[in-house]
C-alpha cells in the first residue's frame, strides 16, 4: 500500500452514492475497502481490475455480526488502518402502513438492513477508530440517512421508521463519544437523487382497498416512484459534494443534500416551532414543586 491517501471502507458499494464515492475516492488516490453484499459481488470486479493496488473488494453482509468485524479487520490487514466509513448500505419499499404486516419479509428485511447493520457498522467503527488505529488518529463516521429521516411521507413509512431511528441512534452516538478520540460522526441525509433508488423496480406491495381510490396521497407517490418524477438531484455532482464533506475540519451532526432535502427539513422545523409555541402554556404547572 503506498503510504499517501485516507482509507475508505464503503458498505453498499457495488451501486449508488456508494459507489459513487468509492469511485471518487479512488479519483483521488485514495484507498478503499468496499464492502458489497453477496447479491452484487460481480458489480465490482472492473473498478478492482483498473485499481488492484488501492481497492479491496470484501463480500459483506451489514446484517450478520461476523461480516462486519471481518471486512473492517479485512481493511486494516491491507491498508493498516482504516479512516473513513460510509455507512451506505440499504433498502427501500413502497407500502402503506396499514398494508404492511411485521411477518413480511421485505419489511423484517429493512430494519434489518437499515437499522442493525447500519448500527454494527457504527459500532465497529468507533472501537476501530478508538482502538486500532493509530494513536490519535481517530476516524469519520458517515452515516447515510435520506430526506426522509427527517419528514414522514406516505407509501414509505417503514423505509422513514428505519432512517429516523438511524437519525435518533447517531445523534446520541455522536453525544456519548470522548472528543479526545477525535472520532468525527455526521448523519448524510440526501433528497431524491438519481441512483436508481426510486424507480418502478422498488419493492412494492399491493395497495389495499381503502387505499385505492383517487385524491388519495400515497397514490401520488406511488405514481412518482413508477414514473421517476420526484428525482431531481444528479448523484454524481452529490458525490463529488460528500467527498469534500469528508474534509471538514468540524462537520455539522447532519448535513441535508439536495434542495427538496433543505426543504423538507425548514417545512419540518417551522411546523414543529409552530406548535411548540402554540401548546407551550399547555405545559405550564406541570413540574415538581422544588
Amino acid at each position: 500500500m503506498t503510504d499517501t491517501g485516507r482509507v475508505w471502507l464503503v458498505t453498499g458499494a457495488s451501486s449508488g452514492f456508494g459507489r459513487g464515492l468509492a469511485e471518487a475516492a479512488l479519483r483521488n488516490n485514495e484507498n478503499v475497502v468496499a464492502a458489497s453484499s453477496c447479491r452484487t459481488p460481480a458489480d465490482l470486479d472492473g473498478l478492482a481490475a483498473a485499481n488492484p493496488e488501492r481497492l479491496l473488494v470484501v463480500k459483506c453482509d451489514v446484517t450478520k455480526a461476523d461480516d462486519v468485524v471481518a471486512v473492517f479487520a479485512r481493511g486494516i490487514e491491507r491498508f493498516g488502518r482504516v479512516d473513513v466509513v460510509f455507512n451506505n448500505a440499504g433498502l427501500v419499499m413502497v407500502s402503506e402502513i396499514e398494508g404492511t404486516r411485521e411477518s413480511q419479509h421485505a419489511a423484517r428485511e429493512l430494519f434489518e438492513v437499515n437499522f442493525w447493520g447500519v448500527l454494527a457498522v457504527s459500532r465497529e467503527a468507533v472501537r476501530v477508530f478508538r482502538d486500532l488505529n493509530p494513536a490519535g488518529a481517530g476516524g469519520r463516521l458517515l452515516n447515510v440517512s435520506s430526506g426522509f429521516g427527517f419528514v414522514g411521507m406516505p407509501v414509505v413509512g417503514m423505509y422513514c421508521a428505519s432512517k429516523f431511528a438511524v437519525e435518533g441512534f447517531t445523534e446520541s452516538l455522536r453525544q456519548e463519544l470522548d472528543p479526545a478520540w477525535n472520532i468525527k460522526v455526521s448523519i448524510i441525509a440526501p433528497g431524491a437523487f438519481n441512483t436508481g433508488l426510486h424507480t418502478d423496480r422498488t419493492p412494492q406491495f399491493p395497495v389495499p382497498p381503502a387505499y385505492s381510490g383517487a385524491g388519495v396521497p400515497s397514490q401520488a407517490v406511488r405514481d412518482a416512484f413508477r414514473t421517476g418524477s420526484f428525482v431531481h438531484g444528479i448523484a454524481d455532482r452529490a458525490v463529488e459534494a460528500m467527498f469534500k464533506f469528508s474534509k471538514l475540519e468540524s462537520p455539522p451532526a447532519r448535513w441535508a443534500v439536495g434542495k427538496d432535502s433543505i426543504q423538507g427539513t425548514r417545512a419540518k422545523i417551522e411546523q414543529v416551532s409552530k406548535e411548540v409555541d402554540a401548546f407551550e402554556s399547555w405545559s405550564d404547572n406541570l413540574q415538581l414543586p422544588h
